[in-house]
């Protein structure tokens, strides 16, 4: 019996063996490209908390600088209680490693009600801590993220061995407008945080306030034009702040015993 190759069960079925042939073809390559793209993010990961203590790298380099800074990945849990702690190399595919704790996945499932800076929702959630020497000097990197204007902004804040005075940090966003929201992730901006001290008592610990405006040791003026995302900027470094915090004063009351 010939085809009807004119028909339109004919075509129907052409389509349908399309769709899975190139549903498989797409799949497969996705698999097979999840090794590299889990590679390449675990390097920018790398790349931003040592961005955050000042060192400059690459792609090429990253791990190798990352072994040489970064002394210990410390976990904690909400209360501010250390969970897991890790050093030497990172296994991207260990999940009791504090490295591999998706902050953005998390931030998603737990976020929190407007102006809720206690975090409350986050109780069952586990915060990465990045414990670093650097010439001689102790530094702590802690990662975090939060909402802009048009979707989600993250960073990551280096804290000197005080755990009150900010050393550095970097900001990125996925789509603050251009030429203002978006200018978190330039220099200009960060520098700003250098040298700048955390309040001993919250829920505000720091202000990034609208642009334009006085500052003083615990604040930084904002991005002018980009108030909403100044804004996220200042929410999620206070919410925060206000888990890790717990963990710095746990740890500096051990030290004092």
């Amino acid at each position: 019996m010939a085809i009807n190759k004119n028909g339109t069960g004919y075509t129907f079925g052409f389509a349908i063996v399309m769709v899975v042939v190139v549903g498989a073809a797409l799949a497969a390559t996705a698999i097979s490209l999840k090794p590299l793209q889990q590679a390449n993010a675990a390097d920018k990961k790398m790349m931003d908390i040592l961005g955050a203590i000042k060192v400059d790298s690459q792609r090429d380099n990253a791990k190798e600088l990352f072994a040489e800074y970064v002394t210990s990945r410390v976990s904690i849990d909400a209360a501010g209680a250390q969970v897991t702690v890790k050093q030497g190399e990172v296994n991207t595919t260990d999940a009791t490693d504090p490295f591999n704790i998706d902050i953005k996945k998390d931030y998603r499932s737990h976020k929190p009600s407007k102006g809720d800076l206690s975090w409350a929702n986050a109780s069952d959630l586990t915060f990465p801590v990045f414990e670093c020497q650097k010439e001689g000097e102790t530094y702590f990197v802690v990662p975090m993220v939060g909402s802009g204007l048009w979707g989600p902004i993250w960073g990551y804040v280096a804290l000197e061995g005080d755990m009150q005075t900010i050393y550095g940090a970097k900001f990125d966003h996925k789509t603050e407008t251009p030429g203002l929201g978006a200018e978190i992730k330039e220099s200009f901006f960060t520098e700003k945080f250098e040298g700048k001290t955390l309040a001993e008592v919250g829920p505000t610990y720091f202000s990034v306030l609208k642009g334009g405006a006085l500052t003083d040791v615990h604040s930084v003026d904002g991005i002018t034009g980009g108030t909403i995302t100044s804004k996220g900027v200042d929410e999620m470094l206070n919410r925060t702040m206000g888990i890790y915090l717990k963990y710095f004063n746990n740890a500096t009351q051990r030290a004092q015993r």
